[in-house]
């Protein structure tokens, strides 16, 4: 392929190097010629470069540079083999052992090569290795390592290499891509000519299974999809290591590597081998510049390289999408290409050169029979008639259908006809009640809808049947919390909701398993999950864009006006349960009440928490746990009691009376002068604001703590299946502390994911926190839970001052963290609370991040009574309800702009505010005058 190279004498020129080399060799003393060969060759290879270089930032294509790089290594590895054997190994009458030939293999051979790539090499010697042959490699690969080159290499003799290469697949695909670079050309020759003759002749079958086995468990290792928002593109399903495959596979059968030879015996179309090259040339361009940009052999589309990447590319932010977005969303297209042509070069494999079943194949000579018009052979179906198609493009769906009715797969050339006429279908066959019909009896089929509606999607059919899915498909979004591409994101979440429905999720998901059975329509509840990211990457909001769609689609799809009207809410309000659940304190009556008003009914309240726990599980590993669980179950309950008549709505005395009755009667052991003198420390908010559980473990906490002359107690304990661990601090009151006890979390590398606190009428607090590690998990670890009480002493006593450490560089966000920006937004409501005003935080999450809210909301002599703490990737979302020092919500719009400032200051990035500290915090560090008790609370709160 290096003839491809343009100008190839601007990259290195070899003869007129030899001459200048031959003359800086002869005035050099004879131990030093060494020396002057590696900093000729250095000098030369940086050149090389630098000119290759260029040419890719001028804009030449990925895999034209990577031939140049082919080309620079071949000069460099030839002047290298001259030198050796004019100046140090000269063999003036070689026996029939001196020889050898340089022989590129691997990548190396197939004459592609990015900045960082390994040079594979195979020294080939005609018997076995001589002295001469030993000193010989061992000059050259010297050389080539001082050169900073990364050199693979075997040194083997013509035999052993048809010996290994018949029982390794490996060394067998290394040696499939030889080529000749210097040395004795009849050896690589003869080579060459037994490997094909001894080798691959006898083996294509088996070579060709081999293959694909390889591939698949390839895939297995990384991922399995080809969706992944951070994609390897060399070994990722869809790579580059895909369409090797394919050459691979075609050099075999057919002892070339040109695709054009695919065109002429009929396997791939003109356009489609068009699609293969670009597909090609697009990885290979990514490729070169991913090494290019980070200095080193990286295969990974991180999230920090994926911005800087599509600048170079020239992509650019279009109206609901970024450049980086749209980037990635070409590389995603690009992956579902490779698939596509990889589908259709395996039918052609099963018509000419099948051995045995390959990807799941039929053996040979099965008896095709025909089933609802369709042809079946062993395990799979196809058209009866490749006209089919044309004749009727809805056969396409019943095809599908019978397929998942059936548990048959799809016939390659079944696939590869489909691909070939997605233009058919068109609006007739989308208006088509039959094949809407057939398209909600699979999506809504308890046999493994996923697997069709994958199928489906890979072969282009989705996009086409339902264009709005068309336009989210290979759609990502650039932020951390998102690990797969809208339409993967989706398929998943189907997925999911058909097995909870199949109760294999029962013991992970007890409740939602016995309320998606109440479920009055199934239809909507696919539907909707369908739906709910629809419209993402238009602009604006896609839930309220993505309910347009609803309404647009559902009637096509043959719902009616009330099933369409439930589906559109559905996808229009599909966040809200979270946001309340994570953001909310759904102890507060007005927040079960104002969510209640949005949802109105039952139904809609069981569909919308089927659609939520999906949602969130399908977005990506790790994302859900039970502590969300929680949260999301405790919503349900409170807002079904409130929509079904319950209690919830009445005055908060009568409920707090019904709380202390029920805690009584769970003291048993306690006598009611105890009972009473205990209850009375306790405002009405106490009661209502926490479950009976809890109530009874504070009160003998209280008790204990008060009987031992105590001033201070604290308990952890750790529940795995809500994957958080609770800390309940009982102290003296004082302004402050709620910010020491997020520091000292803090500096345990955890994170507060809700808190409740309380100050008794006698002015002891007694807060509860839930937290937990950066994985999302409780601590389960004793010692570590020790440590967490261990810091938040030594934090109240003034020992550890958390804003100091948090500081520190090792607190600081990591790499990839840092990519992303989010503007830090402070929100102010006082509606959503009758006694509370609520305050939600966004910003880019952080080590200290609560932290450092908690501490500017003491600054501003607030008091804090809840708090709720969600992390969505790279964007911390904290809500707090709080009231003045005199118990009352925030109402003064002075008071409120002033807030929503010294919030904003406290969420700005570290070391991004130059303005000078506050004098508050310049007294914190004047310690020659005699602290007063207010500069000895802001201390303790540092």
């Amino acid at each position: 392929m290096q003839h491809q190279v343009a100008n190839r004498k601007a990259i290195i020129n070899r003869q007129a190097l030899i001459a200048s080399l031959e003359d800086q060799v002869r005035d050099a003393a004879r131990g030093d010629q060494r020396a002057v060969l590696v900093k000729f060759l250095q000098d030369q290879l940086a050149a090389g470069d630098a000119e290759i270089r260029r040419r890719l930032l001028d804009g030449e294509s990925g895999r034209k540079v990577a031939f140049a790089r082919s080309f620079l290594i071949d000069q460099i590895i030839r002047v290298l083999y001259d030198f050796t054997l004019t100046y140090e190994y000269q063999a003036d009458n070689p026996t029939s052992s001196e020889h050898l030939s340089v022989v590129a293999v691997g990548g190396y051979g197939r004459g592609e090569m990015a900045p960082f790539s390994d040079v594979d090499l195979l020294f080939l010697l005609p018997y076995k290795q001589t002295a001469w042959g030993e000193q010989v490699v061992e000059f050259m690969l010297y050389v080539l390592w001082d050169l900073g080159l990364k050199v693979g290499y075997s040194v083997r003799a013509i035999d052993e290499c048809l010996r290994l290469a018949r029982k390794d697949l490996t060394i067998r695909t290394a040696l499939l891509e030889m080529r000749y670079v210097w040395g004795d050309r009849t050896l690589y020759d003869e080579l060459r000519g037994r490997f094909d003759k001894e080798v691959v002749a006898s083996s294509g079958p088996d070579y060709v299974e081999a293959k694909l086995a390889e591939r698949d468990d390839r895939h297995k290792r990384m991922g399995d999809t080809r969706y992944l928002v951070e994609p390897n593109l060399k070994d990722g399903k869809g790579g580059l290591r895909d369409l090797h495959t394919l050459y691979w596979l075609l050099k075999y059968l057919y002892r070339t590597d040109d695709v054009g030879v695919l065109v002429e015996k009929g396997v791939l179309s003109a356009q489609e081998k068009q699609r293969f090259d670009k597909a090609e040339k697009f990885l290979w361009t990514v490729r070169f510049h991913l090494h290019d940009l980070v200095g080193r052999a990286e295969e990974r589309l991180t999230f920090d390289v994926q911005k800087p990447l599509a600048e170079r590319l020239n992509y650019t932010d279009h109206l609901g999408a970024s450049g980086v977005e749209r980037f990635m969303k070409h590389y995603f297209l690009t992956a579902k290409n490779i698939g596509d042509l990889t589908r259709i070069f395996c039918a052609h494999l099963e018509d000419q050169h099948q051995k045995k079943p390959l990807l799941r194949l039929p053996k040979i000579g099965l008896r095709r029979r025909e089933l609802e018009g369709f042809a079946i052979e062993g395990d799979r179906i196809s058209f009866a008639d490749p006209k089919d198609i044309e004749r009727d493009p809805a056969s396409i769906m019943r095809l599908f259908r019978v397929a998942q009715m059936r548990e048959l797969d799809i016939h390659p050339e079944a696939l590869r006809l489909i691909t070939r006429n997605l233009r058919r279908i068109d609006k007739k066959v989308r208006e088509d009640p039959q094949a809407n019909a057939i398209f909600m009896e699979m999506m809504t089929s308890p046999r493994d809808p996923a697997t069709t509606l994958r199928r489906l999607n890979e072969a282009g059919v989705l996009g086409r049947f339902i264009p709005d899915f068309g336009r989210v498909v290979a759609q990502m979004q650039h932020d951390m919390y998102h690990h797969y591409t809208v339409d993967e994101h989706t398929i998943r979440a189907i997925e999911i909701l058909a097995k909870v429905e199949a109760g294999n999720l029962a013991d992970e998901h007890p409740t939602l398993h016995k309320i998606i059975h109440k479920v009055l329509s199934r239809r909507v509840m696919y539907m909707s999950v369908l739906l709910h990211d629809i419209a993402k990457g238009r602009g604006g909001d896609h839930s309220v864009l993505g309910a347009k769609v609803a309404r647009r689609l559902c009637p096509r799809m043959g719902f009616t006006e009330g099933e369409t009207e439930a589906t559109a809410w559905l996808v229009r309000w599909h966040l809200i349960m979270s946001n309340v659940a994570f953001k909310r304190d759904i102890s507060d009556p007005k927040t079960i009440k104002d969510f209640c008003d949005v949802v109105q009914s039952p139904e809609r309240l069981r569909l919308l928490l089927c659609l939520t726990v999906v949602d969130i599980k399908a977005v990506g590993p790790g994302v859900w746990n039970g502590w969300k669980g929680q949260l999301l179950r405790e919503l349900y309950f409170s807002a079904e009691d409130y929509l079904t008549g319950g209690q919830l709505a009445e005055a908060s005395g009568r409920r707090a009376g019904y709380a202390r009755d029920a805690l009584r009667k769970a003291l048993t052991d306690w006598s009611d002068e105890a009972f009473e003198t205990y209850a009375k420390r306790h405002y009405d908010h106490y009661w209502t604001g926490t479950p009976l559980e809890v109530q009874i473990d504070d009160a003998r906490l209280v008790v204990n703590t008060d009987g031992a002359d105590r001033k201070y107690a604290m308990t952890t304990s750790s529940d795995t299946f809500r994957a958080a661990t609770n800390l309940t601090v009982y102290t003296q009151d004082h302004p402050g502390l709620f910010a020491r006890i997020a520091g000292a979390i803090a500096l345990l590398d955890a994170s507060i994911v809700d808190a409740k606190i309380f100050t008794t009428k006698d002015g002891m607090a007694l807060d509860h926190f839930t937290i937990q590690d950066r994985g999302d998990k409780a601590f389960t670890d004793a010692a570590r839970l020790k440590r967490l009480e261990k810091m938040i002493r030594q934090t109240m006593a003034g020992e550890v001052i958390p804003k100091r450490e948090l500081a520190k560089p090792a607190a600081m966000p990591s790499r990839t963290r840092k990519v992303f920006t989010v503007a830090p937004i402070v929100l102010i409501d006082n509606n959503a609370s009758h006694t509370h005003t609520v305050i939600e935080v966004n910003g880019r999450d952080r080590p200290g991040f609560i932290y450092d809210v908690t501490r500017a909301l003491f600054d501003l002599k607030l008091t804090i009574s809840s708090a709720h703490i969600a992390t969505f990737g790279e964007r911390a979302v904290d809500t707090f309800y709080v009231r003045d020092l005199f118990g009352h919500k925030i109402t003064h719009e002075g008071r409120l702009r002033a807030i929503e400032e010294r919030l904003l200051e406290s969420v700005r990035e570290p070391g991004g505010d130059k303005r000078p500290p506050k004098k508050t915090e310049s007294k914190e560090n004047a310690p020659a005058k005699a602290p007063t008790k207010a500069a000895k609370n802001a201390a303790a709160a540092e």
